[in-house]
């Protein structure tokens, strides 16, 4: 099953459906039929890898809120926060600095800068 995704003006995703298969144009097909701009998505594909080991499509799998960049022909999700940076290989944002690995969880602090551990 392919997938698509509608973009409004500023190349922001609206919505991701499930879209008609090849040989059809699914894009030419939903852009005629709404008058919106769609892409296709590759719901196996995140990180610039895809996970069932074919080839990687447009980077990262479009969601709601997602930005498609016609330069890097990439779905980058929204950033986080400010400090945060764009991988270029991955087109995901990471951290200044990365997420302690120790089993315990973590949310980002903006303000220091740092992680600070969550306690349940």
């Amino acid at each position: 099953m392919a997938h698509f995704a509608e973009l409004n003006e500023n190349n922001v995703v609206l919505q991701v459906i499930v879209g008609v298969d090849e040989p059809h144009d699914g894009e030419a097909i939903y852009a005629q039929t709404t008058g919106t701009v769609w892409k296709k998505t590759s719901y196996n594909t995140y990180a610039n890898q895809h996970r069932l080991g074919g080839t990687p499509f447009r980077k990262n799998y479009a969601g709601i809120g997602y930005t498609y960049d016609s330069q890097r022909d990439a779905f980058i999700p929204p950033q986080p926060h400010p400090s945060w940076t764009l991988d270029e290989d991955t087109c995901l944002w990471q951290p200044p600095t990365p997420m302690p690995i120790d089993g315990k969880m973590y949310d980002w602090d903006e303000a220091t800068l740092s992680w600070i551990e969550v306690t349940p």
